[in-house]
């Protein structure tokens, strides 16, 4: 558990971290669009969560289809490691979605789609 000062600066960490993780994905992972983290620092680093977010379904199934799964496992680790994070198995803290399903389901409100995968 962080306290709330080393809870923010571990938040502005993570943030510029995964910025640069998100970067680097965009021209490898075609339809790749944006990421986030969703974490609560009570059971840190424990609940840390990094969703990949494409743009179609279909651009995510291509993407998992081929090495884009190792990439995304890849620069995720690589983030967290740059910020001290080490956590045992990353896809318990990976997830991926699409802006398409989120608009379909959710009609684009991520806030609220987010919030139910944070519960999970």
């Amino acid at each position: 558990m962080l306290d709330k000062k080393a809870s923010r600066q571990m938040e502005r960490r993570l943030t510029q971290a995964l910025t640069g993780a998100c970067e680097t994905a965009k021209p490898l992972l075609p339809g790749f669009a944006w990421l986030t983290h969703l974490v609560d620092y009570r059971c840190f680093p424990d609940s840390i969560r990094v969703v990949w977010v494409f743009e179609t379904q279909d651009d995510l199934a291509r993407a998992l289809k081929g090495d884009g799964r190792r990439r995304m496992h890849e620069l995720t680790e690589a983030a967290l490691f740059e910020v001290d994070v080490n956590v045992r198995d990353i896809d318990a803290h990976l997830d991926v979605d699409s802006e398409e399903e989120c608009r379909r389901v959710h009609g684009g409100d991520w806030e609220r789609r987010l919030s139910i995968l944070e519960r999970h």
